[in-house]
């Protein structure tokens, strides 16, 4: 499994809410499988940029891409680069101790009311963690200088804004609810027009999610904050004070029409009509989106830009599976390509549903495998890829090094040091772990 950073886990650990540590349980099974004498972990490796991937292909039979999806979409809208405005995936990197935004030092002191664009989990996820209590994040695995930021903030209320209504929002029941809980935060309720009149004919799920935000929240005397969830607007624009360029006033809306309320697929229209909302402070959370990596396509891999994925065969095979010219050996058959997770399906659903596909696509490797190794009849396509000299990481190791590609590989026992250090500096302070906030001081004490 070859990794960028020094860490493995992914999306688990940068991008689940450090609240949610029952999420990251996940990491037990991963553990089991890397205690496999079958499995290799190579982090510290960058795919494409440090390690080209016709050489990967070269010593392999079969290569899943399953890296999902790094960037950000953005909101389209003049000066959403400026200072003040950041992503949610940045926002949620950074206070999970992603290297990428160590130093992202978001703002939380320029005012008292933020504003999430998107309707998502990832987006109440950014709402709880700038409403929640420092103390009760004291206990979680975030960064240390996110609490400090936190800690500071003068953020007392929270917009969460969609372009759709109740019936379309992304988030789920759980998220919507820990909001709904938290202390010295309150709801401002839903105006009743944004319901459907009759929530019992919903699908279950659905009715549920409804209800609970059709009830709210009772009042809480002493509260000092809150959140509002504020439907059918569309961002139009940003607003800059006149005498500071780069302080951010607020974002204007167009309210949204829907072509039918009452379903949760209705397309949305834009209408003349604009709502103005004041904010220091302004987060994107419309989604994201993979991009490819560099050499895919001289494998033959058929990356999407427009979707941000690669295009395969609906079980996660990468077509077209085609031959490609060597420079002084004619044409040399590729490695079997498959994509799992979001650069397969898009960036949608929780680790469960991402679990699901990886062993759909698992299983197209298994089947080819077996069809390609314990057939009596080897299809041509599968005897020339019965390439001898593939080594696996060995043969890439060999290789990288006549290149001198200058390689630092990270495998799992360094990981392991690394791990370890991290739950020592969280003992200190009363957490699950303290993670190193930059690739440095993660090969620091890798023992690499």
């Amino acid at each position: 499994m070859y990794e960028q950073l020094p860490v493995p886990f992914g999306l688990v650990r940068f991008g689940v809410a450090p609240d949610h540590p029952e999420v990251k349980n996940c990491q037990d099974t991963f553990q089991d499988v890397a205690a496999s004498p079958n499995y290799t972990f190579i982090g510290n490796v960058h795919l494409g940029l440090e390690l080209p991937l016709p050489l990967l292909a070269k010593h392999y039979d079969a290569i899943v891409f399953a890296y999902g999806a790094s960037k950000d979409r953005k909101l389209g809208l003049t000066g959403e680069d400026k200072p003040h405005i950041y992503s949610a995936r940045a926002f949620v990197g950074w206070y999970n101790g992603l290297p990428e935004y160590r130093d992202l030092n978001p703002d939380l002191k320029a005012g008292e009311t933020a504003i999430v664009v998107g309707q998502g989990n990832v987006a109440l996820d950014v709402a709880r963690t700038l409403l929640s209590k420092v103390d009760d994040l004291r206990k979680t695995d975030i960064t240390e200088y996110a609490l400090e930021a936190l800690s500071q903030s003068k953020i007392k209320h929270v917009h969460v804004v969609g372009r759709r209504g109740p019936m379309q929002a992304a988030f789920t029941i759980k998220e919507v609810r820990e909001l709904l809980q938290l202390d010295d935060v309150n709801f401002t309720p839903i105006p009743n027009e944004y319901f459907p009149q009759d929530l019992k004919a919903l699908p279950r799920p659905r009715r549920r999610l409804l209800e609970l935000l059709q009830k709210g929240s009772p009042l809480k005397d002493k509260a000092t904050k809150s959140w509002s969830l504020d439907f059918l607007l569309a961002p139009k624009s940003i607003q800059w004070s006149t005498e500071d360029p780069n302080k951010l006033e607020g974002v204007t809306f167009s309210k949204t029409k829907l072509e039918d309320p009452a379903s949760s697929h209705s397309k949305v229209s834009s209408r003349e009509e604009t709502v103005a909302l004041a904010t220091s402070t302004l987060f994107r959370s419309i989604g994201y989106k993979a991009e490819a990596i560099p050499g895919m396509d001289e494998l033959g891999a058929n990356f999407d830009e427009r979707k941000g994925t690669i295009q395969h065969d609906g079980a996660g095979r990468i077509v077209p599976l085609d031959t490609v010219p060597q420079s002084g050996s004619g044409t040399t058959k590729k490695a079997s390509l498959y994509c799992s997770g979001w650069v397969k399906r898009g960036p949608t659903g929780v680790i469960a549903s991402t679990m699901t596909d990886a062993f759909e696509t698992a299983d197209a490797v298994v089947e080819d495998w077996k069809k390609t190794f314990h057939s009596g009849d080897i299809s041509e396509i599968a005897r020339e890829n019965l390439a001898p000299e593939r080594l696996g990481w060995q043969g890439v190791l060999r290789d990288a090094q006549t290149m001198n590609l200058g390689l630092q590989p990270v495998h799992w026992e360094n990981w392991q040091n690394i791990d370890r250090e991290e739950k020592k500096a969280g003992e200190v302070r009363g957490k699950p772990r303290e993670k190193f906030g930059s690739v440095g001081e993660m090969l620091q004490v890798s023992g690499k």
